[in-house]
């Protein structure tokens, strides 16, 4: 009987168990250990500080909901893996054997590259709800004495559509208490154009999202690297195409949400070995999501390295959507349930990104398919339909968690809202 741990439990790692345990029933023992008693749903995280969700409504207990489902779940911190021993190390000193392991911790978040970055700084952040809670007290104190607002991702991220989100969560709620008038707004990204979202856009992204700024009088500083945050200002230096200092800004604010850069979580980094992972931390994955190194170690989800799109005047990342991250899931329970049936991996994910991004009281939907160009299928669309879609889809993705559901539907879903025929 071998022994599968799943180190991670948000959007990869909670499926990724569910999926696993499916496929092997109880011929072989699936195991989550995770630093959280509670699963989180990340993408609602940017409606907690204006108070269109509260922190609670966005976690589930995750113990109850595993052992019916006879998956092991350990709540403890892990702080270093263990490659060549096969074990995880964790923060009380014990160690959990495995035979295969499945890394899905997500992404450690950088707010330390730079100066006054994040909620230990300056700014608020919608990374984590436990974040999103602080950012929502922030909120409070800045509605007593509204003033300019910065919202967007510093250089090195890539993860771009959850600050284009809260950024018109905000205006819309501004616009509800009829207070907009009062409140200055200015997007601050490290995106060579607006719309380029990490991905070199998707359809008509570029204009669309332009659009959007333009119509809610929202100016933008595109190819932005933030040198540092005080209280109450930002510093940033805007770059040319070439990379050559165009201008220097210094942006008042009163209220500012900055996604980080990431890299991998310190468990990973502190492995001390070659072949698991990239410079930033991140696990190293062939075709089937397999370490090429340590063939019983595979990953999903954020942690996976996965290289820029394309060279961009300041660094920017390659983000792993919700949909990709499913068909990683998939395509490494198969993958695993072949090797313990002595057959080789030949599941490998589609990696196309499938998203929904809520814009306050409208929304815009992009396919790409594959995620990197050049792409077989590329589409965009805006309406208040996406703002619906996601909402209903929160519903079904909490559901799925809190009844144990293994099968996959980001993509049926999401197919259903958009009306698109299946892809496979």
């Amino acid at each position: 009987m071998a022994r599968i741990v799943v180190l991670g439990a948000g959007i990869g790692g909670v499926p990724m168990a569910y999926e696993m345990k499916e496929l092997v029933k109880n011929n072989h023992t699936v195991t989550v250990i995770s630093d959280s008693p509670t699963f989180h749903f990340v993408p609602s995280n940017p409606w907690v500080p204006p108070k269109w969700r509260k922190p609670e409504d966005l976690k589930i207990e995750l113990a109850p909901i595993m052992q019916k489902k006879g998956i092991e779940f350990i709540q403890k911190s892990a702080v270093k893996v263990d490659p060549p021993n096969n074990q995880i190390h964790l923060n009380d000193g014990t160690a959990v054997d495995y035979d295969y392991l499945v890394i899905a911790t997500g992404p450690r978040l950088a707010f330390d590259e730079v100066p006054g970055l994040g909620p230990e700084g300056y700014t608020t952040s919608v990374c984590h709800v436990d974040h999103a809670a602080v950012a929502a007290q922030d909120w409070d104190k800045f509605m007593e004495d509204p003033g300019p607002i910065i919202v967007g991702a510093v250089q090195g991220a890539s993860c771009f559509g959850p600050a284009y989100e809260y950024l018109m969560i905000l205006e819309t709620e501004l616009r509800k208490r009829k207070i907009r008038d009062k409140v200055p707004m200015t997007f601050v990204t490290s995106e060579p154009y607006i719309g380029h979202l990490g991905l070199g856009g998707v359809g008509d992204t570029k204009s669309m999202l332009e659009s959007v700024l333009r119509e809610r009088t929202i100016k933008w500083v595109t190819n932005a690297k933030v040198d540092r945050i005080e209280q109450g200002m930002m510093y940033v230096t805007e770059v040319d195409d070439a990379g050559n200092e165009k201008k220097k800004h210094e942006l008042p604010f009163k209220h500012s949400m900055m996604l980080p850069a990431f890299t991998g979580v310190d468990a990973v980094r502190n492995c001390g070995v070659e072949g698991l992972m990239n410079p930033r931390g991140f696990v190293i994955v062939d075709e089937y999501q397999r370490n090429p190194t340590f063939k019983n170690i595979y990953s999903v989800g954020v942690c996976v390295a996965i290289p820029p799109v394309e060279k961009t005047p300041v660094a920017t990342g390659t983000p792993k959507t919700g949909y990709m991250i499913e068909s990683m899931v998939t395509a490494t329970a198969h993958n695993i349930r072949d090797e313990l049936a002595g057959k080789e991996p030949s599941d490998k994910p589609s990696l196309s990104a499938l998203c929904l991004a809520d814009l306050g009281d409208t929304g815009v939907a992009f396919l790409a398919v594959p995620q990197i160009p050049p792409r077989n299928t590329t589409w965009s669309k805006k309406g208040k339909w996406v703002h619906l879609s996601k909402i209903i889809f929160e519903k079904y993705f909490m559901r799925k968690v809190r009844k144990g559901i293994s099968e996959p539907f980001y993509e049926r879903m999401m197919l259903k809202f958009m009306g698109i025929v299946r892809l496979k």
